[in-house]
């Protein structure tokens, strides 16, 4: 008999999958803390938070929204990889909680003290890799325990960002220790599911050349960028970091590629996976240049190309695709759905012409009314869908 793929529940249909409740608050997170940030920016607004108003704009899009959407992934994947129901009702309840108590903590720790708040904010991605971990080991499925690695140096590096935050004023480290934990996790899941995607549309209505295999020069790749996202968080402006993350962008520009992506064009599911990833690249080599040239490529210019071009994208193309596959509904992208991505597509390409070029500040307040539209839009088109039971299929 096949493994139910929930357990009966008095509980509301939200709380059955963790991709439900995680999507939808994430979605809300990343639209209401754009939404606040440029007041906070130009000083019309003040939190009660002891972060300067920029380190709470990186914090909460950071290690407030991308942990959400990243637990909600993981807590969805992880039942696939072994056979095992998901982590539901109370146990999914508890973690829900204790991911809205840091949002809270961080935004009044003025009132509730620094060290409090930190191991309030700090304690959701601890328990989500103990979570995540003792799944995966009492399904016997090791090979994924690695998937955790990036996860916890998250979590690392939000401790970091607390403890920079306090004793130097501003983060510093931690900021691109985060980031690049996040773009290492793209590369092993996007390297992953984007061939995988591709591979089975394809074969269903493209015959013909389909994307290439994981293989060597996919581990060597990631490991490479690894090692160059390392250097880059400890060292960003020294020439031998710049090296690597320039033949890492290289190597993963040849490793998307190899993908297949111009044959996606007609489907805008799979064509945004492949997108988003370009924008892997393309940080990598805006990070490198801005280590040999700060003067002529800002530092900032690869940071938005991940925060705002990678990961951006990235989740919402996989928020999409899985709310639709999991709830039921047919994988096709609606009107709605494809102006979700364009949106998040010009917010992206915008916050980097607006690091590149700070002076023309309207290219700011478009990127920051994009990518709200991009996240509200999200909310709006599959919050109903997160919150009712899963379609039943036709017979």
């Amino acid at each position: 008999m096949a493994i139910p793929r929930t357990r009966p529940s008095a509980y509301p249909a939200i709380l059955s999958y963790g991709f439900r409740p995680f999507f939808l608050l994430g979605s809300l997170q990343a639209a209401s803390a754009m939404l606040l940030w440029l007041p906070l920016y130009y000083g019309k607004l003040e939190t009660f938070s002891t972060f300067l108003p920029v380190d709470w704009h990186i914090h909460e899009l950071l290690f407030g929204y991308l942990p959400a959407v990243v637990t909600g992934f993981l807590l969805t994947a992880i039942p696939n990889w072994t056979g095992r129901l998901p982590v539901q009702d109370f146990r999914l309840l508890a973690l829900v909680l204790l991911w809205i108590t840091g949002r809270v903590a961080v935004f009044f720790s003025a009132e509730t003290g620094w060290l409090l708040a930190a191991a309030l904010d700090c304690c959701f991605l601890l328990a989500v890799v103990v979570a995540a971990a003792a799944e995966i080991i009492a399904g016997r499925n090791w090979r994924n325990l690695k998937v955790l690695l990036p996860v916890a140096t998250l979590f690392a590096a939000n401790v970091l960002f607390h403890a920079e935050a306090h004793y130097q004023g501003v983060s510093d480290i931690s900021r691109r220790l985060g980031l690049g934990a996040v773009v290492v996790l793209i590369m092993v899941i996007g390297g992953r599911i984007i061939p995988s995607f591709t591979r089975n549309w394809l074969v269903r209505d493209r015959p013909g050349r389909l994307p290439t295999p994981f293989g060597r020069l996919d581990v060597g790749t990631i490991a490479l960028s690894a090692v160059g996202l390392a250097a880059w968080s400890f060292f960003p402006d020294t020439i031998a970091t710049g090296v690597l993350l320039v033949v890492a962008a290289v190597f993963n520009a040849v490793r998307l590629a190899r993908w297949a992506g111009d044959r996606t064009l007609s489907d805008p599911l799979v064509l945004i996976l492949h997108l988003a990833f370009a924008f892997v690249p393309l940080g990598l080599l805006l990070a490198g240049l801005a280590a040999f040239a700060p003067g002529r490529i800002p530092p900032v210019a690869g940071i938005h190309t991940f925060a705002v071009g990678a990961i951006a994208c990235m989740t919402l193309a996989v928020m999409a695709r899985a709310t639709l596959g999991h709830t039921g509904r047919e994988l096709k992208a609606s009107a709605g759905t494809c102006a979700v991505f364009v949106a998040i597509l010009i917010a992206a390409l915008l916050r980097v012409a607006a690091a590149v070029a700070p002076a023309e500040a309207i290219l700011l307040h478009m990127s920051a009314a994009f990518w709200i539209a991009a996240f509200a839009g999200y909310a709006v088109l599959f919050g109903g869908f997160l919150m009712r039971p899963r379609l039943r299929a036709r017979a």
